[in-house]
């Protein structure tokens, strides 16, 4: 049985109640929905590091900074993606599962970089990321009761997420060299300049797992659209 009520006979059932049509958005705005809204979501949630990061390091300490920049994830999140799950009661559905999905993928995350500590900053991204989005992976087959999609939502949290991180790290990187960079005529150098190319990593960040997030919700869903389909109690769009 799936979890919060996210099993595809749940979401029918809630459909039909509901007595009118649902849209069930195509897997284009799935994914357009995903990159917008977790990209707002990534660049408020690298807020932490950007701006008080040096702080972080030398008062509280690096885990507590992760967690901060999870909890900001976490609050916005649910706001900005809840359409991504079908039917009425998204909303609460999506912070009772996203909430202990994202906290096992932080854990996982953090857990394979700072387990690592004698390694390269690659290898350790890598562990970390292939360690989280493995276990939210679990999740989304499990909650969704989709055990079948479980490998295919992998390769699209792991992928997307992993593409959308290491090409923010090659873009701070490259920006780092420079001395400074004119923005819509604007000159960004020292600290601004700091602040620009690290908002840069939450955005490549944010496009890369939000699309994945939206290819995930939209396959783990596949048995609940079918049978909303043939009720014809549905209006993709």
């Amino acid at each position: 049985m799936g979890w919060f009520g996210l099993d595809p006979y749940s979401i029918t059932q809630r459909v039909l109640a509901s007595n009118k049509k649902v849209a069930v958005p195509t897997l284009a705005r799935s994914v357009l929905h995903g990159v917008i809204g977790f990209t707002v979501v990534s660049v408020a949630g690298f807020s932490p590091w950007v701006l008080a990061g040096k702080w972080f390091y030398k008062n509280p300490g690096e885990l507590v900074m992760y967690a901060s920049c999870a909890a900001v994830f976490l609050i916005l999140s649910g706001l900005l993606l809840h359409p991504l799950i079908i039917g009425p009661g998204s909303l609460k559905r999506f912070y009772a599962f996203f909430v202990l999905a994202f906290l096992a993928y932080s854990i996982g995350w953090i857990g394979g970089w700072m387990g690592l500590s004698g390694y390269s900053s690659d290898v350790r991204s890598i562990v970390g990321l292939f360690a989280g989005t493995l276990v939210m992976a679990v999740m989304f087959a499990l909650a969704f009761e989709a055990r079948r999609m479980m490998f295919l939502v992998l390769i699209a949290l792991f992928g997307l997420n992993s593409l959308g991180y290491f090409v923010g790290g090659w873009i701070e990187g490259a920006l780092a060299q420079e001395k400074q960079v004119v923005l819509l005529g604007f000159i960004l150098s020292g600290s601004k300049l700091t602040i620009f190319m690290k908002m840069m990593w939450g955005v490549c960040y944010g496009i890369g797992f939000g699309a994945g997030l939206g290819i995930s919700f939209y396959i783990i869903q596949f048995k609940a659209r079918a049978m909303l389909l043939l009720r014809g109690r549905t209006d993709e769009k």
